[in-house]
């Protein structure tokens, strides 16, 4: 008599599981969802998204990373296609968008040769070889520029700020933009270098976007800790320190005996020569600005401002290394070195009220490595808004200063390497061939949903672009204004060649990733419940909703 075979469990109670074709559709399904979320914001005509988190803050946004991490997205796959986002604008600070819904698009189109029977890896396989010729494709495209290209900078600058919110002032934004960067930028063993972190973005609600500017110098949101300081200090000497200018409290709990009320008087009159000699000491270095990390007393500032002497305080370890780059002052951790060589020189530290709140400007810095750009506008939300798209604009005027290369934007690029594509993939004689064809249509996505953002027929613009293209057309592209083909490179629409090969090799990578996946192990808790951060009901196609 034979024995009922027992079932064996090797994973904990709880554990969800979904296998081979399912557990690829659903991924798929959910990449898809995140590119489609973000497809409707592509390009000049793209449209905004209002996020309202769980305190009822408003963000109102059409930039990719923005609402991808605003959104707090669950499902593990989908979780994938936001960190291409991040590594996009790590790398540039723009094409987030991009790189997203070509992430997505690569998805769908590989949909297609599953439903064909095309094994998945077959399909990694030939999106890994279009991956790389694509860079080659796009290299060869590209147009060299040099530093000395400002009108090109302008208008790299601009393209990236057309679409935001922010676009009514592109050209003085632009004009920030290109001045900004220029100056911050180093010379690294005889290569370009730039840190963003050089550019510091300073938001202040009042007027308008146009009022914006860029200081050579730095904008603290401080004020002087003493009424009777200077408002205004010309030929600063600025003293940067990291130490509180306050009597040290003992690190073990002391008792001090007073018998006598006369001793109980010198020791506060000794507690204030301390004082007075930490303000004698700031004094004799010649300083007449003072920036402390930390907290100043009552008594020094009484004494700083006796002597004409500028101070603010808690001023944060970020803007100090700032002021350190701008001014040229050795941040000094001890007041006995406190010395003239320790000071940075600036043409005017002066104390200035915008909407309602005060600011320290440090400007006139002779050669300053740092510098601050201050963006207006008539709310918050505007503000913010302004500022996400000056982070574009300055992250791809210094991409393509330090590579040097150029290609035209309006999807001219995109019609131009899928037909580099399509020749390549005549080269192959296996089913890659197939793979590298869905990557070619793929790449297409970007001109047809500019065209659908901007509500034109998608079939007629590509195949006018695919034409002109075919007569040698490079730099044929999308007017989104006027509804038709235009030459992008003549149009102003350019945008630097890093953000087309960064956005192609993510968005290959993760799709090649998501692929390969045949299996999805949601692991179970102690409590046999959900894991954390899976969405309610589980993935989908775990017997849960989604």
């Amino acid at each position: 008599m034979s024995k009922e075979m027992q079932p064996i469990f090797i994973m904990s109670e709880g554990t969800q599981r979904t296998t081979g074709k399912n557990a690829q559709r659903n991924n798929i399904l959910a990449a898809k969802l995140v590119g489609e979320t973000v497809r409707t914001t592509l390009g000049p005509k793209g449209m905004d998204k209002m996020i309202v988190d769980s305190m009822g803050d408003i963000i109102v946004t059409n930039d990719g990373v923005t609402i991808l991490e605003e959104m707090q997205i669950e499902h593990p796959a989908a979780k994938m296609l936001v960190e291409v986002a991040k590594t996009q604008e790590a790398e540039i600070g723009d094409g987030t968008t991009t790189a997203v819904v070509l992430s997505g698009e690569l998805l769908k189109q590989a949909e297609f040769l599953l439903d064909q029977n095309v094994h998945p890896t077959v399909i990694a396989k030939g999106y890994r070889l279009a991956s790389e010729k694509a860079q080659e494709l796009l290299n060869n495209m590209a147009e060299t520029i040099t530093d000395k290209d400002d009108a090109v900078l302008r208008k790299i600058a601009m393209t990236a700020i057309t679409g935001k919110g922010a676009e009514s002032a592109k050209e003085k934004l632009a004009d920030i933009a290109v001045n900004a960067v220029k100056k911050v930028m180093d010379v690294v063993d005889g290569k370009l270098s730039f840190d963003k972190e050089n550019i510091k973005l300073e938001k202040k609600v009042g007027g308008s976007v146009e009022d914006s500017e860029l200081i050579d110098g730095i904008v603290l949101e401080k004020e002087a800790v003493h009424p009777g300081m200077p408002k205004q200090t010309h030929n600063a000497k600025i003293a940067l320190l990291d130490i509180a200018l306050e009597i040290k409290d003992t690190e073990i709990d002391a008792k001090i005996e007073i018998t006598d009320p006369k001793q109980m008087q010198a020791f506060l009159d000794q507690e204030e020569k301390m004082l007075k000699d930490m303000v004698d000491k700031i004094s004799k270095s010649g300083a007449n600005v003072v920036f402390c990390q930390k907290g100043i007393d009552d008594i020094v500032q009484h004494f700083l401002s006796k002597k004409g002497i500028y101070a603010a305080r808690r001023v944060k370890k970020s803007d100090l290394e700032a002021l350190h780059r701008a001014t040229g002052a050795t941040i000094v951790s001890n007041l006995d070195d406190l010395s003239d060589k320790d000071l940075g020189k600036t043409g005017e530290v002066k104390e200035v009220k915008i909407g309602g709140e005060e600011l320290t400007f440090v400007t006139g810095c002779k050669n300053p490595k740092s510098v601050t750009i201050l963006i207006k506008g008539g709310t918050s939300h505007i503000v913010d808004e302004a500022k996400r798209a000056m982070t574009d604009a300055i992250g791809d005027v210094a991409v393509s200063l330090i590579s040097k290369k150029v290609v035209g934007g309006a999807g001219a690029v995109e019609v131009e390497l899928a037909r580099g594509l399509r020749k390549f993939s005549n080269s192959l004689s296996g089913r890659e061939q197939l793979a590298v064809n869905a990557f070619a249509n793929a790449v297409e996505i970007i001109p047809r949903t500019l065209a659908e953002n901007a509500g034109l027929d998608p079939i007629d613009i590509l195949t006018e672009l695919k034409s002109a293209h075919d007569k040698g057309q490079k730099w044929a592209g999308i007017d989104v204004f006027q509804g038709k083909v235009t030459d992008s490179w003549k149009a102003g629409v350019l945008e630097p060649l890093k953000i087309k090969t960064q956005a192609i090799s993510s968005a290959s990578e993760v799709a090649q990733m998501i692929l390969r996946i045949d299996d999805v192990i949601a692991g179970g808790n102690k409590g046999g419940g959900m894991p954390a951060g899976m969405p309610p009901g589980g993935m989908p196609g775990m017997g849960g909703e989604y």
